[in-house]
This record gives structure tokens, C-alpha cells and sequence, in this order.
């Protein structure tokens, strides 16, 4: 774990970090178009925007792993908590430790800025996931729901 570093992107990352983003959208079987990466891209690359990234980079400079996150409003708390949007290790680096650094991070960053909690979802079926967080945080019995916009 030792050689693995955990730190925020930077412009110079997009073609690695391309590559991850690409095998998330994959693992979750989610057509993405290059558009749609470019504009996430300049999300994280833009200090103004709420979306921020971090990155896992190994002893050779590769990154294995990303992390994106954001402040959200806790109105019944009267709180700011951090919503963890998306985590991948690529799979050639699972078991490296890579995501427990990359939630680590996060887990600083929150105490850092103050924020109540780190809140994220997974799929039911991702069971290799859920094993780690169930070792890292508490599962809850939140049930998530999707409605269209519009009619």
C-alpha cells in the first residue's frame, strides 16, 4: 500500500484518468460518449465546480484508481455532507489497497472541511465492493429511487 499515492487530479491526468473513467462506465454497463467524459473532465479541473476528483497513483506514476466527490446540503441536520459519486480501481490493481487510500482520503477531506458524513451508493450485485465498505463504513437502509424530469 506503501507505494501507492493518493492525490487530487491535475490537468496532466486526463488520458489515465480517460482510461479509468472508461472501465467504471463499463464495469456499470453505461454507454458513455466522449462528450460526456470531456465535460466531467472539466468539472474536476475547474476549481469552482463542486465535483472533485482524486486520484490513486502507483510507484511507476500510473493511476489505478479514481474517486470522484462533492459537497451536499444536509437540510435535517443543518449540515454539509461529502456524496462519494464514483470510485473505481482498475482490475489488474484490486486488492492493492488502492481504494482504502482513496476513501481515507476522503474520509480527511471530510473532517478537513468540516462535513458530517460520506454518503454513497452501490449496486446490490456489486458484492467484491460492498465487502470493503461493509469494512470501512455502515451500511444503511436507505432505498434509492429515480424519477425522470418532466412529465
Amino acid at each position: 500500500m506503501s507505494q501507492i499515492q493518493v492525490r487530487a487530479v491535475r490537468p496532466e491526468d486526463f488520458d489515465q484518468w480517460r482510461v479509468l473513467f472508461r472501465g467504471y462506465a463499463d464495469f456499470y454497463e453505461v454507454e458513455q460518449s466522449e462528450e460526456a467524459a470531456l465535460t466531467v473532465w472539466s468539472w474536476l479541473t475547474d476549481p469552482g465546480h463542486e465535483e472533485a476528483g482524486l486520484v490513486a497513483e502507483d510507484a511507476d506514476g500510473t493511476l489505478i484508481g479514481l474517486a470522484h466527490y462533492r459537497p451536499y446540503a444536509r437540510p435535517l441536520f443543518a449540515a454539509v455532507g461529502c456524496y462519494l459519486d464514483d470510485l473505481f480501481v482498475a482490475p489488474e490493481s484490486r486488492g492493492s489497497g488502492a481504494a482504502d487510500l482513496l476513501l481515507a482520503r476522503l474520509r480527511e477531506i471530510a473532517a478537513e472541511r468540516g462535513w458530517s458524513v460520506v454518503r454513497w451508493i452501490t449496486a446490490d450485485d456489486n458484492h467484491r465492493a460492498r465487502s470493503k465498505y461493509d469494512q470501512v463504513a455502515t451500511r444503511t437502509m436507505w432505498v434509492t429511487y429515480d424519477m425522470a424530469p418532466g412529465r
